[in-house]
């Protein structure tokens, strides 16, 4: 569970959902969306692996501080707008291909892949961040694919940036105060 909700407010506002909005415009919003759900799987699959190989090297208060150096690293590149992701028009391998690696490659070593791992390696059953983290994200980018770029745009995503950023950052702090013993 907590995989799922902070992949969904670590995506508020990224470059995934505004990827699958651009191509969904492109291609059908169902071929882009289960294209999504592949790619983002296939993310957070490596991210829980990651955790997992982790585990074992690090102290309960060492991964409690890795969950929170992830949140905050999460929680600070948010409220800047990104900027237009790639169209990837000049890719002509067809709509899945193109979304699909499209958006594993979008999503590859973002801040929600590193929050997946740092909770895979605290987790007893790893594989869980990395369904958790592709369903929240998918919770984002699903809606994206169905809005369109057009619809995406609207939606007031600075505010929402903002917010998530603000729950990443509190959270972030309590947790990495409590692995410190300062709280």
């Amino acid at each position: 569970m907590a995989a799922l909700v902070v992949a969904a407010l670590a995506q508020c506002g990224d470059r995934t959902g505004w990827l699958a909005a651009i191509l969904a415009d492109r291609y059908r919003p169902a071929v882009v969306i289960v294209a999504a759900a592949l790619a983002l799987a296939a993310n957070y699959a490596l991210a829980a692996a990651a955790g997992t190989v982790a585990a074992p090297i690090l102290s309960p208060d060492a991964k409690l501080l890795l969950l929170a150096c992830a949140l905050l690293i999460a929680a600070g590149g948010m409220p800047f707008a990104p900027g237009r992701p790639d169209p990837l028009t000049g890719w002509r391998i067809g709509g899945f291909p193109t979304a699909g690696l499209g958006l594993f490659v979008m999503a590859f070593g973002d801040a929600t892949q590193f929050v997946a791992a740092a909770l895979a390696a605290r987790s007893p059953v790893p594989w869980l961040a990395g369904v958790g983290a592709t369903i929240g994200s998918l919770v984002v980018v699903a809606p994206a694919a169905l809005l369109g770029e057009a619809g995406y745009r609207r939606l007031p995503l600075a505010g929402m940036r903002w917010g998530s950023a603000s729950v990443l950052l509190l959270a972030g702090l309590v947790l990495g105060l409590h692995a410190l013993g300062l709280t």
